[in-house]
């Protein structure tokens, strides 16, 4: 089991930046992708970004890409999104996310393990 638990949303004026962690604690291995996703109210849940933690390597969402930043930090086991740039678009909760392998995909059901959500609220 692996758990996940998010922190650092809250309100932010457009414009503004929030950066988003999550802690990941539990049977971790070097393979594995952590993802962040976003649901809005009466919306489905969509994808943002991903990391794979064998090689760093990053994907995004079209809508995000260029203002948000998906980054790691091995000792802490974490994974960490700056999001600059926000626009009123961005609110909703976010979610952390992980499954094991090095492939991402953009679909929750992809992912086993799931944090409780942060909220990101972007004023305008």
């Amino acid at each position: 089991q692996v758990q996940l638990v998010e922190s650092g949303g809250g309100l932010v004026q457009a414009g503004g930046s929030l950066r988003l962690s999550c802690a990941a604690s539990g049977r971790t291995s070097s393979s594995y992708v952590m993802a962040w996703f976003r649901q809005a109210p009466g919306k489905e849940r969509e994808f943002v970004a991903a990391i794979r933690w064998s090689d760093s390597s990053t994907y995004y969402a079209d809508s995000v890409k260029g203002r948000f930043t998906i980054s790691r930090d091995n000792a802490k086991n974490t994974v960490y999104l700056q999001m600059n740039s926000l626009k009123p678009e961005d609110t909703a909760v976010y979610y952390c996310a992980a499954r094991g392998g090095n492939y991402y995909y953009i679909t929750p059901s992809r992912y086993a393990y799931w944090g409780q959500g942060t909220q990101v609220t972007v004023s305008s």
